[in-house]
């Protein structure tokens, strides 16, 4: 159990989606530090997993399932999972999500535009629709969506992701609003470029070293690096804890400082 009581998860069950590698991956480890019984999916069961062995062995209770969360099935036997195996669903994270290529407005056609929307809004949007009336009910809970600094602003080359992210902040915000006077919150969290495989792996420009391109991306930050996933991890925690029982419906840009421009 933590000593501090605005990082104590004790006994509290918490779903993650996007849960086998990235910030579903590092929060998942920090929650089940904390206490936290643990609910986690992602279309990677293999590394999904071997992330729940990794946690078993550290003393964590861990329910895992394939989830799709473009899928509404998927989000909706999430939340079955959790009140099936521990009875209750006190955190819900909506992490899962995708990265596009690079490129234009122009040059993005239908089938990118779907992809973000059905994983990145709709994804949010199917767990919201079925954690909201689970944590009403009780009159507690918190939700947190993964949105991105692309959802605050413009983002040049990468259009149909900060549409869908920009969706996410639209949603986390409505149901804040839905949900405050039932005991539940909603926020979102918007992060700068972090170095988690989505942007590890991200395809480069040719000619461009991985390299190179991070530091290209780093540019544009006044502390002139990316994020590390663990500061990024740090503000989710903070958003989840126990302790922030009057935070709700906000955005919080975790990004080096650039939206203070």
């Amino acid at each position: 159990m933590a000593a501090d009581a605005m990082l104590d998860f004790s006994g509290k069950v918490a779903l993650i989606t996007g849960a086998a590698s990235g910030l579903g991956a590092a929060l998942a480890q920090e929650l089940g530090r904390r206490g936290a019984r643990l609910v986690l999916g992602d279309i990677n069961t293999a590394s999904l997993e071997g992330l729940a062995d990794e946690l078993g062995g550290q003393g964590v209770e861990v329910a895992t399932r394939h989830c799709d969360v473009a899928r509404e099935s998927d989000c909706e036997a999430m939340v079955a999972l959790a009140l099936e195996r521990f009875g209750s669903l006190d955190i819900a994270v909506n992490n899962a999500g995708v990265a596009p290529p690079m490129m234009s407005l122009e040059e993005t056609d239908e089938a990118e535009l779907d992809r973000q929307y059905n994983v990145n809004q709709k994804g949010v949007f199917f767990g919201l629709r079925h954690q909201l009336p689970v944590m009403k009910a009780a009159r507690n809970g918190v939700i947190l969506n993964v949105s991105s600094m692309a959802g605050l602003g413009g983002a040049p080359k990468i259009a149909s992701y900060a549409a869908a992210k920009h969706a996410v902040i639209g949603l986390t915000k409505t149901a804040a609003i839905e949900a405050a006077s039932r005991g539940v919150r909603v926020n979102a969290i918007c992060p700068f470029f972090t170095m988690t495989p989505m942007v590890t792996g991200i395809e480069t420009p040719d000619g461009v070293s991985a390299e190179e391109f991070q530091a290209f991306l780093a540019s544009a930050c006044p502390m002139k690096r990316l994020a590390d996933t663990a500061e990024v991890v740090s503000a989710m925690l903070m958003l989840l804890s126990p302790a922030m029982t009057y935070v709700t419906g906000q955005a919080l840009a975790v990004d080096g400082g650039v939206s203070a421009y």
